[in-house]
């Protein structure tokens, strides 16, 4: 039905999350007709990622330069660090505009179904930033198993090095109505009430 060029262009873009055979296939044609605007220019943007950024050796943020902006910025409060599951929480953390510490990326949370250990989440490169200007570490990891199982054992972990480890609050969203939340979320929500 179409070239191979296309065929292989519809395979890559069903790799991405949230899009699978018969989304590619639209996105791929869209694309292919909007060929001046949108696809040879996404094409250059996407080599220049390519070959322009690379991971941050401090945290492991994706930037152009190394270390990573953030790292590099004097502004940014040192004695707060806070572990992240990926990059997009961090992007997510950045875009809220409401953390002025620096990060640390973990690349995955700790899954035995995965076979997701301690050793593959590099938590020894997370010690060794710890070098006493740090007071505090912020657990910024999601509300799923793995996210609390990792966020417990980050906890455990750094149980010995004289700082204070927290972890996000849980509970009813800004805006959220309690008939639209699950019972997991009321619960979090009940505990970690606080006073007016």
């Amino acid at each position: 039905m179409v070239g191979p060029e296309i065929e292989r262009l519809m395979q890559l873009l069903s790799r991405l999350p949230g899009l699978g055979p018969r989304s590619a296939r639209r996105v791929a044609l869209h694309l292919v007709e909007k060929r001046e605007t949108l696809l040879l220019p996404l094409a250059k943007a996407l080599s220049a990622v390519g070959d322009s950024v690379k991971t941050c050796s401090v945290c492991g943020n994706f930037d152009s330069v190394d270390p990573c902006s953030i790292c590099a910025d004097p502004r940014r409060d040192q004695t707060i660090l806070c572990v992240v599951e990926g990059v997009g929480s961090l992007w997510a953390m950045e875009r809220a505009g409401v953390f002025s510490g620096r990060y640390h990326v973990l690349g995955g949370l700790l899954s035995a179904l995965d076979g997701i250990g301690p050793d593959d989440l590099g938590l020894g490169r997370l010690r060794a930033r710890l070098d006493g200007s740090i007071r505090e570490v912020v657990v910024a990891t999601p509300a799923t198993v793995e996210g609390q199982t990792t966020a417990h054992y980050i906890a455990d972990f750094l149980a010995d090095c004289g700082i204070t480890v927290s972890g996000l609050a849980h509970g009813v969203p800004v805006g959220g109505e309690l008939d639209y939340l699950d019972d997991g979320t009321i619960g979090a929500a009940l505990r970690a009430r606080r006073s007016f």
